[in-house]
């Protein structure tokens, strides 16, 4: 009780209302700065051309194969019993196990 007595309030508000507004600028001169970069990049990528004879429609022929080899390794994860769990008994006897062992002998 006799904490509460000393503190003095006025500099407690004060600490915290400083502490909140600094929270509030640095999220704004984040987002100023990411807003930046934005700006940035685009100029950037429009000043890039395309490749003369690539039309953005087209498809080539690799992109195709690779495609659909992307497709048959996320379809084809598993061998032939995908649905069936196996679990591998480890017979070797670790360290752990032998120091609990002699512990109940």
């Amino acid at each position: 009780m006799m904490i509460l007595a000393t503190t003095n309030w006025g500099n407690a508000a004060l600490m915290a209302l400083v502490s909140i507004m600094l929270v509030f600028v640095v999220l704004v001169l984040l987002i100023c700065v990411l807003k930046l970069f934005g700006v940035i990049f685009r100029e950037r990528t429009k000043a890039v051309a395309a490749p003369v004879g690539a039309s953005s429609d087209e498809i080539s022929d690799e992109e195709v194969a690779a495609i659909a080899v992307a497709v048959n390794l996320f379809f084809n994860r598993h061998d032939e019993e995908s649905d069936v769990l196996t679990f591998r008994q480890n017979h070797d006897v670790s360290a752990w196990q032998v120091r609990n062992i002699h512990k109940q002998l």
